[in-house]
C-alpha cells in the first residue's frame, strides 16, 4: 500500500479551489446578466414596436378627426350663409307691406292744399320736397306725420314762401324716418286679430 504524503500546504489548495468556484461564479452571473439584458433588450423593443403602432393609430385617427373637423367647419360657413339669408328673406317679407303702408300714410297724412314734388327715400330716411299754399300748411302736414304710426321725428330743413301767378306759396323740405313697423301697440293687435 502506498502512502500518500501531500506535501502541499492546504491552504493553497483551498485558496485555489475557491479561485476556481469563484470563476465558475462569476462566469454564471455574466450568463446570467447576459441572458437578462438580452431579454430585456427583446422587451423593450416590442413594447417600443407596440407604441410606434399606437401612435401610427393615433396620427391616422387625427388625421381623420383633422378632416371630420375641417367638414364641420365648412359646414358651419354654409350654414351661416344660409342664415343670413334667412334673415334677409324674413326682412323682406316683414317688410313687404311696409312699402304698402308708407304710401298709405303719405297720402292720409296730406293736407289739403299741399303737394310732394320729390320724394328720396336714403334707408329710413325720408327727404320730403314739396310746395303747400302756405307754412301753415306745412306745419300741419308736420303734425300729421308726428301723429301717423308709420313716420316718426319730422324734421323741417327749408321753407321759403314766394309768391307766384299772384299766388302765395311755400316751397319746403322736410325729413321724416319712415318705420318698418307701426310704433303704436294698438296696432299690432289689431293687425294680429
Amino acid at each position: 500500500m502506498a502512502t500518500h504524503i501531500n506535501l502541499l500546504d492546504w491552504r493553497v489548495a483551498r485558496r485555489e479551489r475557491r479561485l476556481e468556484d469563484f470563476k465558475k461564479q462569476m462566469v454564471a452571473a455574466a450568463l446570467v446578466g447576459f441572458a437578462i439584458a438580452l431579454l430585456w433588450w427583446m422587451h423593450a423593443g416590442s413594447v417600443l414596436s407596440e407604441q410606434e403602432s399606437r401612435n401610427d393609430m393615433l396620427r391616422t385617427e387625427i388625421k381623420r378627426l383633422d378632416g371630420e373637423i375641417k367638414e364641420i367647419s365648412e359646414l358651419e360657413a354654409v350654414q351661416a350663409n344660409l342664415m343670413a339669408r334667412m334673415q334677409v328673406i324674413d326682412s323682406l317679407q316683414a317688410s313687404r307691406s311696409a312699402t304698402v303702408h308708407f304710401f298709405d300714410q303719405l297720402v292720409a297724412t296730406l293736407p289739403d292744399g299741399l303737394h310732394i314734388n320729390r320724394l328720396v327715400q336714403n334707408g329710413t330716411e325720408v327727404t320730403i320736397d314739396g310746395v303747400a299754399e302756405s307754412n301753415a300748411r306745412v306745419s300741419s302736414y308736420m303734425k300729421n306725420l308726428e301723429s301717423s304710426e308709420w313716420f316718426d321725428n319730422p324734421r323741417l330743413i327749408v321753407i321759403r314762401s314766394a309768391e307766384r301767378d299772384r299766388v302765395r306759396q311755400s316751397d319746403f323740405t322736410l325729413r321724416v324716418k319712415a318705420l318698418t313697423e307701426p310704433q303704436n301697440d294698438d296696432a299690432e293687435a289689431a293687425d294680429g286679430d
